[in-house]
């Protein structure tokens, strides 16, 4: 988008009119399409209108143009108007900002802030144990590293110093695994916490259900029961038995327990297929939402 000066001679005077055009891609190539007509302005006129307008491009990225070209002037007491040097502008300590800000308002939609505040914030400290929380997490949505990393490269490079209000030069990795050490007992009161920010966020109802598979043996033949074949052991090298027959348990866990009994060598997928399709039926008629995905101790 841009202005386009539109000349005329009139009554023996020289007008000069302006008008805000853009491009637009047609089938035919790149046409120019008027926006508006500005009309003949002033001087006055002008040191209104030379401010700057935000436009957006095709790929929804955001720009920001002058209305009037360079060789304008605008007015010299306009407070929107900054003159800069470009010879002397340079840039520096260029950090990321965009993701762990969105990280931090995810954060503080979970209602964490309040709920580490509560829980780890017992005790003074020079960084409150409650923002290198917020710190830990967010590295683990952006760009998950171990605590050595934050410390020497990811922290250093992001605006959460600025963002989580934490003075320079006070995160270090021992302060980093202090904190983790801190929040290890309250993983339970934790998950209880999720689960209800995520009822109370979306209005769900919902169910969960522990999956996962094993095999067992038995001594003999077992000769009558066509499930008992040789196979792949899943219990590993403690129950790997080449002489037995052995067969694969499923197991899915909710309010009750619903065993399901299949050959040897059975791979998983197959049988996750199967128990979603299950889970599906079961929440369609229990009007119960039903997340899968968990596993439980092998038997």
């Amino acid at each position: 988008m841009f202005l386009r000066s539109h000349a005329r001679h009139k009554d023996g005077k020289d007008h000069t009119y302006w008008s805000l055009v853009e491009t637009v891609r047609t089938p035919d190539g790149p046409r120019q399409k008027t926006f508006c007509y500005l009309g003949e302005l002033n001087s006055s006129a002008q040191a209104r209108w030379v401010k700057t307008v935000e436009v957006f491009s095709e790929q929804a990225e955001a720009q920001r143009l002058k209305l009037f070209p360079s060789q304008v002037e605008p007015a010299a007491d306009d407070a929107q108007v900054a003159r800069v040097l470009l010879n002397k502008a340079r840039l520096e300590r260029m950090r990321q900002f965009g993701a762990c800000w969105l990280g931090l308002e995810l954060w503080k939609r979970l209602e964490l802030d309040r709920f580490f505040a509560r829980a780890v914030d017992d005790e003074p400290a020079d960084v409150p144990w409650s923002r290198v929380a917020a710190l830990l997490a967010i590295h683990r949505l952006c760009a998950p590293g171990s605590e050595l990393a934050v410390e020497q490269r990811w922290y250093p490079s992001t605006a959460l110093d600025d963002l989580l209000g934490i003075e320079e030069g006070k995160i270090n990795d021992t302060r980093l695994y202090r904190c983790l050490d801190r929040m290890l007992p309250h993983k339970t009161k934790l998950e209880r916490h999720l689960k209800a920010r995520y009822g109370e966020l979306f209005g769900a109802e919902f169910d969960v259900l522990l999956y996962d598979l094993t095999s067992t043996y038995v001594e003999g033949a077992a000769a009558n029961n066509p499930m008992m074949r040789r196979g792949y052991s899943r219990g590993g090298a403690l129950w790997a038995r080449p002489d037995g027959e052995q067969m694969v348990i499923a197991l899915i866990v909710t309010a009750k327990v619903l065993p399901s009994v299949m050959r040897p060598s059975t791979a998983t997928a197959p049988t996750c297929r199967r128990w979603k399709r299950f889970c599906a039926w079961w929440s369609a008629n229990t009007a119960r939402r039903a997340a899968s995905g968990c596993s439980i101790a092998a038997l």
